[in-house]
């Protein structure tokens, strides 16, 4: 772990934030010798092996989903008499 003052961190921030993101070796941050902060690299993003289910799960059908045009109809017509009262 290097090991570096605050001040020199003020002053090369972005430089020690990419230097940490690229060699994912962690710094620590000291005040006159103290440790202050540990700048470490971030973990890993945990993603799904595949898109491809994803979604399982997380939903149940419980019906037919298919709906008769007749049935969409008298919705259609109910939906309009509400719109009109």
């Amino acid at each position: 772990m290097q090991v570096i003052p605050i001040s020199r961190f003020k002053a090369t921030c972005l430089a020690v934030l990419q230097q940490v993101h690229k060699s994912g070796v962690a710094v620590r941050i000291t005040r006159r010798g103290e440790p202050i902060a540990d700048v470490v690299p971030p973990q890993p993003a945990q993603r799904p092996a595949s898109w491809l289910g994803a979604m399982a799960d997380r939903t149940r059908v419980l019906g037919d989903v298919t709906v008769a045009s007749s049935e969409l109809a008298v919705w259609e017509s109910e939906e309009r008499e509400t719109d009109e009262e």
